[in-house]
């Protein structure tokens, strides 16, 4: 192998290993950006979850109601 062909394959060899290294952080950054999502997420499914045992309460509430004390309320 002649020098200007080691030198060509150091060169080559140097950007794949930039490439390699490029992806690398393009993927470190998805995910990053993955598990941010994930939170939001885990977060939007709690609130939710909140939000419905409200409502079943609420609604358990409502039952408790009598016809009349509703009518009372009104008056």
């Amino acid at each position: 192998m002649t020098d200007e062909e080691l030198k060509q394959l150091i060169e080559s060899n140097a950007r794949t290993a930039q490439g390699m290294l490029d992806t690398m952080a393009e993927a470190r950054l998805e995910r990053q950006e993955l598990r941010e999502g994930m939170i939001q997420l885990q977060s939007a499914v709690e609130r939710l979850a909140n939000i419905q045992e409200g409502i079943a309460n609420l609604l358990v509430s409502l039952d408790c109601i009598k016809p009349s004390d509703v009518m009372r309320r009104q008056l």
